[in-house]
């Protein structure tokens, strides 16, 4: 296995064990490849939930340009749900995790087709 299973690997494991939902290792593979390098960086791996910028970034980039989703208050409350769902005590919130569940919440799987 590479560098890049390993990571999805722990990954599913964080969905299963953290926010108790069985991943669909497709999509979640998807969504990884999808975040490009970032995943092998220590800092931009992981998403700083409180940091109201990085989850305007998140909110921005992720949500409104790569989902294409109109801009509105629901898009910070599904921030806010994931990263509750995820744990707000847990220190490393991987950003392929967060953008896997917000991709589930709003159904776009298909953007991954």
């Amino acid at each position: 296995m590479g560098k890049r299973d390993d990571l999805i690997a722990k990954y599913a494991e964080d969905l299963r064990s953290k926010c108790g939902m069985e991943p669909d290792m497709a999509l979640l593979t998807k969504v990884t490849i999808g975040c490009g390098p970032a995943i092998y960086s220590d800092d931009a791996s992981t998403v700083a939930a409180t940091q109201p910028g990085e989850l305007e970034t998140v909110k921005t980039n992720f949500l409104m340009k790569k989902l294409g989703l109109p801009d509105g208050p629901d898009l910070m409350d599904a921030i806010q749900s994931v990263i509750e769902t995820y744990g707000k005590s847990e220190r490393n919130k991987y950003r392929a995790v967060v953008y896997y569940m917000l991709t589930k919440h709003f159904n776009k799987d298909a953007v991954y087709g």
